[in-house]
């Protein structure tokens, strides 16, 4: 999982990253962690607000410091597997 903070390195971006690495490392998960403080790079995620963070490419939050129960939740999230689906049997 590909887990991106973006921010230009202020104490508030600071401690997003510490708390992403503190959640993952709790509940067992292998992140790919990723500082991005390009401020061209963070535009192109549409982001005004920062820290931001993005899982798997998709932005789920900008602006202030995220709670861990959050951070927990994204992780998650991005680790389950998509719910099998079972067709309908024409026979029985």
């Amino acid at each position: 999982m590909k887990v991106e903070v973006l921010g230009t390195g202020c104490a508030n971006c600071r401690r997003t990253v510490q708390i992403v690495e503190d959640v993952a490392k709790a509940n067992g998960l292998t992140i790919d962690l990723i500082k991005v403080k390009d401020l061209p790079k963070i535009m192109t995620y549409g982001v005004m607000s920062t820290p931001a963070v993005v899982v798997d490419g998709t932005v789920v939050h900008a602006g202030g410091i995220p709670t861990k129960e959050k951070v927990a939740q994204w992780l998650a999230g991005a680790t389950q597997a998509p719910a099998a689906t079972t067709a309908p049997r024409c026979c029985g």
